[in-house]
C-alpha cells in the first residue's frame, strides 16, 4: 500500500508508506494528486524540482506545497517521481528529483487550500517510512 486516507472531520489526512524516506516522500505526492484528481494523468511533461527544507516535516511541507503552486500556476499534475534523492549536511535537508506529468485542463475534484503541519510527522521503524498529513480543503 504506497497511501491510505484516514476520517478528519473538515480537512483530508493521509498516511503514506515507504522502505526509504525518498519513497514516502513519493507516495505523499501521489497522495495529495488523488486528493484532487482521481484519473490517470497523462506523462507528457517533465519537470525538475531541487526542495530545501530545515528539517524532514519542513522538507515534506515544501515539497508538498510546490505540488499546490504548479498547479495553480502552471495546471501541472504530478503523474510519476523519478529519481528522487534526499540528502543532509549539518543546516538542512536537500531533496532532489524529477517530475513526470501533464499541463491541462484536469477537472479538480478537491481544491487544496493548503499543506498544514497540524498532525504532520515522519516516523521511521525497522526500515519502513510512515508520514502523516492533513491539508485544508
Amino acid at each position: 500500500m504506497k497511501y491510505q486516507f484516514l476520517p478528519h472531520t473538515a480537512d483530508i489526512k493521509f498516511k503514506a508508506f515507504g522502505n526509504s524516506i525518498e519513497e514516502v516522500f513519493s507516495n505523499s505526492a501521489l497522495a495529495l494528486t488523488n486528493i484532487m484528481y482521481k484519473e490517470k494523468i497523462a506523462k507528457k511533461k517533465r519537470k525538475k524540482l531541487i526542495i530545501i527544507g530545515s528539517d524532514k516535516e519542513n522538507l515534506l511541507y515544501e515539497f508538498l506545497e510546490e505540488f499546490l503552486f504548479l498547479i495553480e500556476t502552471e495546471k501541472f499534475l504530478l503523474s510519476k517521481i523519478e529519481n528522487m534523492k534526499i540528502n543532509q549536511d549539518d543546516e538542512e535537508y536537500r531533496l532532489k528529483c524529477e517530475l513526470i506529468g501533464d499541463l491541462g485542463d484536469y477537472e479538480i475534484e478537491n481544491h487544496i487550500k493548503a499543506i498544514t503541519y497540524n498532525d504532520m510527522f515522519i516516523k521511521e521503524a525497522n526500515g519502513k517510512f510512515i508520514a502523516q498529513v492533513v491539508v485544508d480543503v
